[in-house]
């Protein structure tokens, strides 16, 4: 079961109208969303297979996207390997990583039955999903999973990881074998692909990017080739060039709204390009917002199917809270109207 010009996208094959999918589009904005938290923790509309399905069925009814993603978040490995997590509302984590307390990350082996509850929501999620409809599944990357751990989060100069790179091997020891069985059983419950969402990556310099989150990536989707795809941010020109790696087996990769998206179809060789309209740009009016739309479509519209191949139409990052419902709508059926 799968999307048909999702499919397309994945193999590279030409065609005029792209896959639409966004990140988060599954979320706070939507009224589907809001109904279900009022009633229910975080927590359980992640850990409980038919709410979890129900809060990413919401979406691909309302707004009839082509790809429906696992509704989860990126820091339970965190939490099976010992670290604890609660959301208040944001997440925190009990305790941050240091030297004097790694030892106290579990054994991931006895920590991956933890997540195993993520291969029964895309079981359930893919059984509630029409046929047509693509199925995602998603983990955290490595980086971004040891800023979490050191700092709590991703956001600053990560200042704190950067000058804790003496606990990156024994950190990627614990979690690695981890995030490789996470991945195998969401393909198993039926995951299509997995992203890797590694959202504090462009905090890297290119020569730290090179050394600490290639051979990670490397190694996890020589594990899984063809089957993992990679979104970073905010990644630079030479950022990407390190991951046309003829030996990183990539499915694809997402890009931020800094791109123009032409130039990501060029910079990208693998699978699909994801991306990438301005988030914010949502909040326009409608007047204005339909306008900036069409001159983002326009010179996409321009370019031949064999141009566009792999594209993956969405945003450059998640859909953000209070984003207007009428104008995702919008945005959906103009991208195929331009494009039918």
């Amino acid at each position: 079961m799968s999307n048909e010009k999702f499919y397309n996208a994945l193999n590279r094959i030409p065609q005029n109208c792209p896959p639409i999918w966004f990140m988060r589009q599954a979320g706070r904005y939507h009224k589907h969303y809001q109904n279900l938290r009022s009633k229910h923790s975080f927590i359980e509309l992640c850990k409980n297979p038919k709410l979890a399905a129900e809060v990413a069925l919401g979406p691909i009814e309302d707004f009839d996207f082509d790809v429906s993603i696992m509704f989860s978040d990126l820091l339970f490995p965190l939490e099976a390997l010992g670290m604890g997590l609660e959301y208040s509302p944001g997440p925190k984590l009990n305790w941050h990583l240091n030297e004097t307390n790694i030892s106290k990350l579990l054994d991931p082996n006895l920590a991956a039955k933890d997540l195993e509850f993520q291969k029964e929501v895309l079981i359930e999620t893919r059984r509630r999903l029409p046929a047509e409809k693509s199925l995602i599944g998603f983990v955290g990357g490595a980086w971004t999973l040891f800023t979490y751990a050191v700092e709590g989060g991703h956001n600053g100069n990560m200042i704190k990881s950067k000058s804790s790179l003496g606990l990156w091997g024994s950190f990627n020891e614990h979690l690695l074998p981890l995030l490789k069985q996470n991945i195998k059983w969401q393909l198993d419950g039926g995951a299509e692909i997995v992203i890797i969402f590694d959202t504090s990556a462009g905090t890297l310099s290119s020569d730290l990017f090179a050394e600490l989150v290639v051979p990670t990536l490397q190694l996890l989707a020589n594990e899984f080739p063809g089957k993992l795809g990679y979104y970073g941010k905010p990644l630079t020109t030479d950022h990407y060039a390190l991951l046309q790696n003829d030996k990183l087996f990539l499915a694809g990769m997402g890009f931020d709204h800094r791109f123009s998206m032409s130039s990501a179809l060029q910079l990208n060789n693998k699978g699909f390009s994801q991306g990438n309209f301005d988030q914010s740009l949502l909040f326009l009016d409608h007047d204005n917002f339909a306008k900036t739309l069409a001159k983002y479509l326009q010179p996409l519209s321009e370019l031949s199917p064999e141009k566009r191949k792999g594209w993956v139409c969405g945003l450059g990052h998640g859909v953000l809270p209070q984003t207007p419902e009428e104008n995702v709508h919008y945005f959906v059926k103009t991208l195929r109207s331009m494009f039918s």
